[in-house]
């Protein structure tokens, strides 16, 4: 995970919430739009990017609550990371039940 090999979880706990879901959201788009059959090798590093970014909000959350929920819904990225091939609807249900978590990012959702 290159592209976030810096990022602590102090700096990670310096992001609000709504933040943190909306990243995390941002490399689930990246990963849906990844669904050739040359996309493979990009698209399981975008989900990994996605697992480990949701693994710092897991990390740094203060309420137990929303750290179940989130390890709940890890477990939905972690099997669109293991297929071997892109599913857009599995991913999508994922993606726009990871932007639920908040009303901030809920509004990504068209209505």
């Amino acid at each position: 995970m290159a592209q976030h090999a810096t990022l602590t979880r102090a700096r990670w706990s310096t992001f609000s919430f709504d933040q943190q879901i909306l990243m995390i959201a941002n490399e689930m788009n990246r990963a849906g739009k990844l669904t050739g059959p040359d996309d493979g090798l990009r698209r399981a590093n975008a989900y990994e990017r996605v697992l480990a970014l949701t693994d710092l909000t897991v990390q740094t959350a203060t309420r137990r609550a929303v750290r179940r929920e989130l390890l709940r819904w890890r477990d939905l990225a972690a099997a669109l990371y293991v297929q071997p091939a892109a599913n857009a609807e599995d991913h999508d249900a994922a993606w726009r039940c990871l932007l639920r978590f908040t009303p901030e990012a809920s509004r990504q959702l068209a209505v």
